[in-house]
């Protein structure tokens, strides 16, 4: 490895191994589940969170405080000087400012180390895909200074495309009125969203009936990728317990773009708890989001 330390949080739904083989470090954003904490000191089986979901739970999360991102910094150090730290989205989260708390108060106190955080605007696997691009730039033999230029420069070309299949979580969230999630519903209307600029989750359209929801991500890939057709060469699908969705759509992208890498993995129950199951999100660079 490198002379830097890359630290990123459980939102990017990044697999185990993936992040045992990088030496990838993690911030753990803790999730509630009928009163029981999980995700920190024990895990949940992810099958059994979106089946607890599907029966009517109702699961709560909560970011990582400023103390908190202060212990997993100083524990890294231990392992590296320089950390590059890559932070689920301010605009959906307020971990981020938490890790920047933590990071100018060590700085503050000792003269060994560096710490710089990125704000990646990213969720989920398009979060875990930023980080990726981290990870091959450092095996490049790209400084902590560099990597955290190119993410700057390049993280608004992470494009998010996602749909989902039940609208009463997106109520819950706020994203739309309960007529809307009602109606729509009934009407088995699928809405299509994306990750913004700010990082917020915005609806972009909406189609009728699942299978056409799926199509409409990889026409929206179409639409987005620009000039990045030929410089993708992996992209991630994460899904909310959906694995034939998701491969269904990643052999639709690989027909259409040629791209055969690809990582599918689920959302992480932190998002999963907002976004519901049947959640398809598929991440690429791009043009523009």
């Amino acid at each position: 490895m490198a002379g830097f330390k890359i630290v990123t949080d459980s939102t990017a739904d990044l697999p185990k191994d993936y992040i045992e083989q990088n030496q990838l470090g993690v911030m753990v954003l803790p999730y509630i589940v009928e009163g029981v904490s999980y995700g920190i000191d024990k895990e949940m089986d992810v099958k059994d969170f979106y089946n607890k979901m599907r029966g009517g739970m109702m699961p709560t999360t909560s970011q990582v405080n400023p103390e908190s991102a202060r212990e997993y910094l100083e524990g890294y150090l231990e392992e590296s000087r320089e950390i590059l730290v890559m932070s689920f989205s301010s605009g959906l989260s307020g971990t981020y400012n938490s890790a920047c708390v933590a990071a100018q108060e060590i700085m503050a106190e000792r003269d060994d180390c560096k710490i710089i955080v990125v704000d990646t605007l990213c969720a989920s696997l398009g979060e875990g895909l930023l980080v990726h691009k981290a990870v091959e730039l450092r095996k490049q033999g790209k400084s902590l200074e560099e990597t955290a230029e190119w993410v700057e420069s390049h993280k608004l070309n992470l494009v998010h495309v996602f749909t989902v299949d039940d609208l009463f979580n997106l109520h819950r969230g706020g994203r739309v009125s309960k007529a809307t999630a009602i109606v729509g519903t009934l009407a088995s209307i699928k809405p299509l969203l994306h990750v913004d600029n700010e990082g917020h989750l915005i609806a972009v359209g909406k189609v009728r009936g699942r299978k056409k929801s799926l199509h409409s991500l990889v026409d929206m890939m179409e639409q987005r990728i620009g000039s990045y057709r030929d410089k993708n060469d992996c992209f991630f699908i994460s899904h909310g317990d959906s694995q034939e969705d998701a491969e269904y759509v990643r052999d639709l992208v690989r027909e259409r773009f040629g791209i055969e890498s690809c990582i599918i993995n689920y959302v992480g129950p932190t998002i999963g708890a907002h976004s519901g199951p049947g959640t398809i999100a598929l991440f690429f660079l791009g043009d523009y989001r």
